[in-house]
């Protein structure tokens, strides 16, 4: 896609990497940039298989590695796209970058959306170690008994439960949720709350944080309970000579 290797050549590397990195900034993105695109290019065409044109998506916390995706749902399926933000200045940087297209990026909480949506982009959010370092130091086995502080990991996942949550009552289901190996267990637990069927396919690679990413199907069929499923089944058959 053409419009995605243009946004990426108007990106502001410079003031991006003072946003991505405390020092090394310019590296990182010197380092990063080819394969954030090849990656997200490969991501985006495995998504437009998965969804259909003129939909609905929500996006938490877009960045730099979403522009693929996003400018794919727009410009190739349609689709209407709300993407966030709670950095205003990666915001105003990307909003730039994007400023002859289509889309635009949102400085805030994604909760304020408004409407369904049949697609949901939640990909290391839930696992953020800024916004939750006790759930990241768990998620990514960096931490032990002796480490981990259990009230603060109590009150961040109460936090990161609430978020998902929300989130995914905004779903128009059935719907497609795209999301981090590490984050599938939130989906999944919702799913068995809801008894919603839930499945999950692919296992995609990515190049900033480096979670694989896999697209989950939810709400396809009802999910039946294991008391349901023993009313309704066939009693073994008889053997003829009983």
């Amino acid at each position: 896609m053409e419009p995605v290797r243009e946004v990426f050549r108007r990106l502001d590397y410079r003031a991006l990497g003072k946003i991505y990195c405390h020092r090394g900034g310019n590296a990182f993105w010197k380092a990063k940039r080819e394969p954030c695109l090849r990656l997200g290019l490969r991501l985006a065409r495995a998504l437009h298989r998965r969804l259909k044109p003129g939909g609905r998506s929500l996006y938490v916390g877009a960045g730099v590695a979403e522009l693929p995706a996003l400018l794919m749902e727009t410009l190739e399926l349609g689709r209407k796209v709300s993407a966030f933000n709670l950095r205003k200045e990666e915001v105003r940087i990307l909003n730039a970058a994007c400023r002859s297209l289509p889309l635009r990026f949102r400085a805030e909480d994604a909760l304020q959306a408004c409407g369904r949506f049949d697609h949901l982009w939640l990909v290391s959010v839930l696992n953020d170690p800024e916004r939750f370092p006790e759930l990241s130091a768990v998620s990514y086995g960096r931490s032990n008994a002796l480490a981990l502080r259990p009230l603060a990991f109590e009150e961040e996942f109460r936090e990161a439960r609430r978020l998902a949550g929300r989130c995914f009552a905004k779903l128009s289901l059935p719907a497609l949720v795209t999301t981090s190996e590490e984050e599938l267990p939130w989906v999944t637990q919702w799913c068995k709350e809801k008894r919603l069927s839930c499945r999950a396919s692919g296992r995609w690679p990515t190049a900033l944080v480096g979670d694989p990413v896999v697209f989950v199907r939810v709400g396809e069929r009802p999910r039946s309970s294991s008391r349901a499923r023993r009313r309704t089944a066939r009693p073994p058959a008889r053997s003829s000579g009983s």
